[in-house]
């Protein structure tokens, strides 16, 4: 008899994200809401995220939420603010970085949050710096070293 039931394996398990590229509405924050910038990771479904109001609050990430959508520090989430626990908060929504844009453009978010744009944004701003430190040699300062 065959020991391995199952419908398939684990490609079939880890599915396909055809959802993630259509767009969907944009949700703004209710009661009981608040918006928030992660600061770190901290593993095992938690993070550690400044809210707009200016507190400090350890989030947890929900389930649904949890091995499906990647939140990295410098996100922009939509967390749920407990009743019974004011430094703690959980993980709602993470916004697409042309969603948080909106947000900032709508004035939900204050001017002085700074986007984390991705890896193609950081990059740019090094590339400028770099050009500063280039230094063109003439050949004949080569032959001198």
């Amino acid at each position: 008899m065959p020991k391995n039931k199952g419908k398939g394996g684990k490609n079939r398990k880890r599915g396909k994200n055809e959802a993630d590229d259509e767009k969907r509405e944009l949700v703004f924050k209710e009661d009981g809401q608040e918006y928030a910038q992660v600061l770190r990771m901290l593993g095992n479904g938690r993070c550690e995220a400044m809210c707009i109001d200016g507190s400090k609050r350890l989030c947890h990430i929900r389930g649904k939420m949890h091995k499906k959508v990647w939140i990295a520090a410098g996100d922009i989430v939509l967390v749920g603010l407990r009743d019974y626990q004011d430094d703690k908060a959980d993980v709602i929504l993470k916004y697409m970085p042309d969603e948080a844009r909106l947000l900032k453009a709508y004035g939900e978010l204050p001017e002085g949050t700074r986007l984390n744009e991705g890896i193609a944004g950081g990059l740019d701003e090094e590339e400028e710096g770099a050009g500063d430190d280039y230094v063109e040699f003439e050949d004949e300062d080569i032959d001198k070293i």
